[in-house]
């Protein structure tokens, strides 16, 4: 099996473009790479390779671009489908452009964004401590223009990072700093107040897009979830590696964790230049841990952690609650 052989298996099953580094981790999933006649010393470099010059050269070239920034691969058999997907997409953008989810019976309910109180302060302060982080809300409309709602699916809902100062003694994160162990961990979250089977896919996507660059992505969900489509989120996570966590009045719970992952810093750098609010989360993560010290990090950077009191006042004023 040839590397561009492989590329093609995998966009055959895919649901949404991918990146050349979602190909190759796709690829390991399946036991492709296994296959590959020949890798080299770094295959997923040599994927990307393959995959531009084939592009660029061939008339006939079996693959495309699907976006430029990110970059992401499609099958030219399969661009009428793009097409439609691009068509949906956009529909959901404006229906989603003011965070507004609606009941039944056109009841109006509260935003998505009118959740970010509640998960910022559990971020920090859940039972189990699990994130431990410090988060920051990312407006995508004040993104550099560009074509309507593709920030939407270039920037997550809120980035948080968990600084480790509190995982060893001293001298252990001396140590680790000393041979570049230490290191802070990114996460980025996307929120939707409820999935169904009409905006699963979509939903989960999106949150596959927007976090291709942090160290682990979630997709957090308030209302209760469906089996069958918890049994689909499960499906999904083992190939694209989204975590889902159930957000609660009172408290979060992971119930599928993330994969680990490298950070992309392509497409940080692009994330930088076209958000005001993401270049001032990384700008603030940098100097935080530069100074080594959790009581010296500074808080008033990232959205503001409510107490119990508050948030209680937040929900009421808000009216959040879980559907009947």
């Amino acid at each position: 099996m040839t590397f561009l052989d492989c590329a093609e298996e995998i966009l055959q099953d895919a649901e949404y473009p991918l990146s050349y580094k979602e190909i190759w981790q796709c690829a390991e999933e399946r036991g492709l790479a296994k296959k590959l006649a020949s890798t080299g010393k770094t295959p997923i470099r040599s994927l990307a390779a393959y995959l531009y010059v084939n592009i660029r050269d061939k008339a006939d070239s079996r693959f495309m671009f699907a976006s430029k920034k990110p970059t992401t691969f499609w099958l030219k058999a399969r661009e009428r489908e793009l097409t439609n997907l691009e068509t949906k997409i956009n529909k959901i953008n404006e229906k989603e452009e003011l965070g507004v989810k609606e009941l039944n019976e056109g009841k109006k309910r509260f935003n998505e964004r009118d959740l970010h109180p509640l998960f910022v302060k559990f971020l920090k302060d859940s039972k189990d401590n699990k994130f431990n982080a410090y988060a920051k809300t990312i407006y995508h409309e004040k993104s550099t223009k560009n074509q309507k709602g593709v920030d939407k699916w270039n920037f997550p809902d809120i980035v948080a990072v968990h600084f480790p100062f509190d995982d060893y003694t001293e001298d252990a994160l001396d140590l680790a700093k000393n041979i570049n162990q230490s290191k802070p961990k990114i996460y980025s979250f996307e929120l939707k107040i409820a999935l169904s089977w009409g905006n699963l896919k979509e939903s989960y996507f999106q949150a596959v897009s927007n976090s291709s660059w942090a160290n682990e992505g979630y997709l957090v969900v308030f209302e209760e979830i469906d089996n069958e489509i918890l049994d689909e989120i499960k499906r999904l996570n083992q190939s694209f590696g989204i975590g889902l966590i159930q957000l609660g009045l009172e408290n979060i719970e992971c119930i599928l964790n993330a994969k680990e992952r490298e950070l992309d810093f392509e497409t940080i750098e692009m994330l930088i230049e076209k958000n005001k609010d993401f270049k001032e989360f990384i700008q603030n993560v940098n100097k935080d841990f530069k100074t080594n010290d959790k009581d010296r990090i500074a808080i008033q950077n990232y959205d503001k952690i409510l107490d119990n009191e508050k948030i209680e006042m937040h929900i009421k004023d808000k009216k959040i609650a879980k559907e009947e």
